[in-house]
């Protein structure tokens, strides 16, 4: 960490250049004392990444930024926010610290918040952080979480991990027990010094195996931004058995969107199926990933347009989870209904639907964009169809 970097001269450079391209800094002459351009160059460029991420880190002044990967490999504020609600109590240790974001969010609900990362460069960023950020309630140490809890004689009221989803050789892990910590092998330790847990894991995770490996889940939260899923969340209590919670939030530019419901619900749920009526919904990404494919038709009361299509329909316009449209015209799929469309630009969708969006686009030359929706998918009958629709 070099503090020449927070000089106020080279603090209005970096703001001043935020959004100069990155190479032309590079390649000038050193332009402050004891200061390399790639140093300067990394400040720049983490900085911009921080706008919409992290907006509170990019608007404070005095903000040490670390590499890149730190700051794409970090929460985001929005996520960070969330799951500082799904806790409460005294103490909450961190065992995998990072950029810190999470933990921050954490002291605004929590007494006393243990901050843990074992790279020392890192761990010293985030420190000065956290002075600039006011964050008076966090103590930080250089150490990996497991070490730290370990010799640690106290006990917390809530733990937090993040594991690692990088291998040795730097590429993208999911399954639990590719991850570093590997919590599986650890449960019995972190069990014995709390008895609440909040797990962050890869969107990728298979829920289902998940379950399967972990105990004491509680809870399942399901993240996403803008209808990408970004985490999932899982609340484990220890000795706990009961029926699980699952929990899913989307947060658009518009609106929230939630929709949570019992796992047993989703195992019982009988729909009810029909033909396409006057609206389709389509379940936000988050809703789709938690697998609520039975039970979000039965609470919205909806029908669904098959087993295996995720799309539902009704005669009366309800609000959703996801995206609403009116349909305006149902055909048969066939090459002569989808041309007396008369579309050469579509927003297309196939749900449980043979062909691709790419192979479906040059068959019959309709570009991406414009105001239509197409969606191709199988019917209660498994009949393939093709629904044009606006967009509610």
């Amino acid at each position: 960490m070099n503090k020449k970097l927070l000089n106020t001269g080279v603090q209005d450079f970096i703001l001043q250049n935020i959004n100069t391209d990155i190479m032309s800094v590079l390649l000038k002459k050193p332009l402050f004392e004891d200061i390399s351009q790639q140093e300067l160059s990394q400040q720049i460029e983490s900085k911009k990444k921080c706008k919409k991420k992290l907006p509170t880190w990019y608007k404070t002044p005095g903000i040490y930024y670390p590499k890149k990967i730190n700051i794409e490999q970090t929460s985001s504020e929005i996520a960070a926010q969330y799951k500082s609600g799904i806790i409460a109590g005294k103490s909450l240790l961190d065992l995998t610290g990072g950029l810190g974001v999470d933990s921050y969010y954490f002291s605004k609900k929590i007494a006393a918040v243990f901050h843990c990362e074992i790279n020392k460069n890192l761990q010293e960023i985030t420190a000065h952080n956290f002075h600039m950020l006011g964050a008076k309630n966090i103590q930080t140490f250089a150490i990996n979480g497991l070490d730290f809890i370990k010799n640690s004689k106290k006990n917390f009221d809530w733990l937090f991990l993040d594991p690692s989803r990088r291998n040795d050789s730097n590429g993208k892990v999911f399954q639990l027990s590719d991850c570093e910590p590997n919590i599986l092998e650890n449960l019995e330790l972190l069990y014995s010094k709390s008895e609440n847990i909040l797990l962050k894991t890869s969107p990728l995770l298979d829920i289902s195996i998940g379950l399967k490996e972990l105990s004491g889940v509680k809870e399942i939260h399901v993240i996403a931004i803008n209808n990408d899923v970004k985490e999932l969340l899982w609340v484990m209590k220890k000795g706990f058995l009961g029926g699980i919670k699952i929990r899913t939030c989307n947060f658009t530019n518009s609106r929230v969107q939630n929709f949570d419901f019992e796992l047993t619900e989703e195992k019982t749920a009988q729909p009810d199926f029909a033909l396409p009526l006057s609206y389709l919904y389509e379940p936000n990404a988050s809703v789709l990933k938690a697998g609520a494919f039975k039970c979000i038709g039965f609470k919205c009361n909806l029908k669904k347009l098959n087993p295996n299509t995720h799309l539902y329909t009704s005669s009366r316009l309800i609000d959703f989870p996801g995206r609403r449209f009116k349909l305006l015209k149902l055909v048969a799929y066939g090459k002569k209904n989808v041309k007396n469309l008369n579309l050469t630009k579509a927003n297309i969708t196939t749900r449980n639907f043979p062909e691709s969006v790419d192979g479906i686009r040059k068959k019959f030359k309709i570009k991406e964009g414009g105001s239509s929706f197409l969606f191709f998918f199988k019917d209660m009958d498994n009949t393939s169809q093709v629904a044009l629709c606006d967009k509610v």
